[in-house]
């Protein structure tokens, strides 16, 4: 069979995060059943216009405002495809209406507040509602998500069938727990996107929080991004030179290094998809400190695998990592069923039933041909 992914970015873009990681995954896993799988993309500065990444052949046209007319040029061009996945990234590819096959929404999260983040008013309020208006658009269209939250959204927004299907991660759980007593100075980790969405600066305020409240603790913050500089910055207007490190992009081996060294991840974001980091966390037996918010109250069990802060702020997180210091004996039970539970998301369990489930779709894409 044939598939067709359509999102903005792809794994080379300098932009790609999580979601275009898990979108490699499950195309990578079609690819090795035998399937022809192909990534429409955004092109960018230096990329070449075709390539090939795990098996999957990666096209690349247009940019912002003209991608969509120049994957509809490439498309027209194509042999049959028996499905094609259009992912949502604020903005949809419209497929279900020009592609003549069967057609999938592929949705990370309900963006929301996220608008407000990017854009000033009025953009950002018109985002928002041009978000809703897609969605009730796609009503009709299948669509396939990740988490009960953003399930949640989409069907408040008109959306009548949601699909789950969990994220993996290729990040192989240690075989054995190996000691880990969580003593000062307590180590602190995050792994994202320097964006203004990941909101890391309440990560470093929550550093100064727990110092002022005399807990001895330092983080880690690995990644690039745009907002990196003033990070930087009130790193140093908070005095925490000598406490907050930077990595910028580190190797899966050497990021897997840092989580299973770190006594706990922290996670700010305005709201995820799921929060893979979580789970990669959890597999190296640290659990996470996470924001009360759509994806990562699902990758985080509040009081089993980590701790939900009871609020969005800086100080809501310290008191989580306060309560993990102040009970050693619950904070190793954390790891263990954080541990345990990570490796139910190793992507050798999960892209069996995820790869099932887009082939029924995909034959559903062929009766079409043949009606």
């Amino acid at each position: 069979m044939r598939f067709l992914m359509l999102n903005w970015r792809d794994p080379k873009n300098p932009l790609s995060g999580g979601a275009e990681r898990v979108t490699e995954g499950y195309l990578a896993a079609l690819r090795e059943r035998g399937h022809e799988v192909f990534w429409f993309a955004n092109a960018f500065p230096g990329a070449a216009p075709e390539e090939e990444i795990s098996g999957i052949r990666i096209l690349r046209g247009g940019g912002k405002g003209t991608s969509i007319l120049a994957a509809r040029k490439w498309y027209r061009r194509q042999p049959w495809f028996d499905l094609v996945m259009d992912q949502h990234h604020g903005l949809p590819w419209y497929a279900p209406w020009w592609c003549g096959t069967h057609c999938v929404a592929y949705v990370h999260e309900v963006l929301g507040p996220i608008w407000d983040v990017f854009y000033r008013w009025p953009t950002s309020k018109f985002g928002k509602w041009q978000e809703r208006a897609t969605h009730w658009l796609y009503r009709n269209v299948q669509f396939w998500t990740a988490c009960e939250s953003t399930k949640a959204g989409l069907h408040r927004h008109g959306v009548k069938r949601v699909h789950l299907v969990p994220y993996g991660v290729h990040t192989v759980a240690l075989p054995a727990l190996e000691p880990k007593p969580i003593s000062p100075p307590v180590r602190l980790i995050v792994v994202s996107r320097l964006a203004p969405n990941k909101r890391i600066e309440h990560a470093i305020r929550t550093l100064r929080v727990l110092r002022d409240r005399g807990v001895a603790a330092e983080l880690t913050v690995v990644g690039t991004g745009d907002s990196e500089a003033i990070l930087h910055a009130l790193t140093a207007e908070l005095g925490l030179n000598g406490q907050v490190t930077f990595t910028g992009g580190l190797p899966e081996a050497k990021k897997d290094e840092r989580l299973r060294g770190a006594h706990l991840l922290l996670h700010t974001s305005l709201r995820e998809g799921w929060g893979l980091n979580v789970i990669e966390a959890n597999a190296m037996g640290t659990p996470a400190v996470v924001y009360p918010v759509a994806g990562l109250i699902e990758s985080t069990l509040h009081g089993e695998t980590g701790i939900v802060a009871d609020a969005e702020t800086p100080e809501a997180l310290a008191s989580g990592v306060q309560r993990c210091v102040a009970e050693p004996e619950r904070y190793q039970q954390f790891r263990v069923a954080a541990w345990q539970r990570a490796k139910t998301f190793h992507w050798s369990r999960v892209l069996l039933v995820a790869c099932d489930w887009l082939e029924s779709q995909a034959r559903g894409g062929r009766e079409s041909r043949r009606g």
